[in-house]
């Protein structure tokens, strides 16, 4: 689906953001990625996707290597664990400047050439958690919120010029930053209950959100922009 493409991946280095630097170069796509670890998927950049200087950098580098990028997937990003009220106003603004600031960065970086070439697209990795949240990761919610929001007005802006952008947001899945979500809780048996509150009985895996983050990067997804997909296993449709 993305052969000939040039595909970055933010936050490639480890879970979903691997599992879908993986999918595209399987798929045929010339593969970046840009982590604050060594990557050892396609080309790999280290840069911090928050600060505008290094991502400029980081563009640039992967632009000579790899060709004008065709695809960007937002995936960078940090789970939130803190009270409303002790939080520090450098938490907060470290939350956002990875969860949502980096996003628009990175497609700052981007639009000019796809602009220019009046294809592209972009997709921004939110979470189920943009519409359902639970105690104990605040503000996760309202970054997550704010990257769905950005997707809808950013797909607005760049419609006219042929570039698509769309949102995923999974649910359960088998990452890192899920077992430190099951490992920081008082509750021993809070992972039987995730489970057991799951309409189809099991937490997804990275590979499966990966496939349709390439479904909505690649022409197949031609007429999709806007949209903020779900990959969830039916939990955000569930009432109780």
């Amino acid at each position: 689906m993305l052969a000939g493409e040039v595909v970055v991946v933010t936050g490639g280095a480890q879970g979903i953001g691997a599992a879908i630097a993986t999918a595209a170069e399987q798929q045929g796509a010339r593969v970046g990625v840009i982590d604050l670890h060594p990557a050892p998927i396609g080309y790999a950049v280290q840069a911090d996707v928050s600060d505008a200087a290094a991502v400029d950098v980081a563009f640039r580098v992967l632009t000579a290597e790899l060709g004008p990028v065709t695809v960007l997937v937002n995936n960078a990003g940090r789970n939130a664990y803190f009270d409303p009220v002790a939080m520090t106003e450098d938490d907060w603004e470290t939350v956002f400047a990875v969860d949502l600031k980096s996003a628009w960065l990175c497609a700052k970086a981007v639009l000019p050439p796809m602009i220019a070439a009046r294809q592209g697209s972009i997709v921004n990795i939110s979470s189920l958690h943009s519409s359902l949240t639970s105690r104990g990761m605040f503000p996760y919610a309202a970054a997550k919120s704010g990257l769905v929001g950005l997707t809808r007005s950013l797909a607005l802006e760049v419609a006219e010029h042929g570039v698509r952008v769309n949102a995923v947001s999974p649910g359960y899945v088998r990452t890192r930053l899920v077992q430190d979500f099951f490992d920081r809780s008082p509750d021993p048996g809070l992972e039987r209950t995730v489970l057991d509150a799951q309409p189809l009985g099991r937490i997804g895996t990275p590979e499966e959100v990966a496939n349709v983050v390439c479904f909505l990067a690649s022409p197949y997804a031609s007429y999709v922009t806007g949209a903020n997909w779900a990959v969830d296993g039916g939990l955000g449709a569930r009432f109780a």
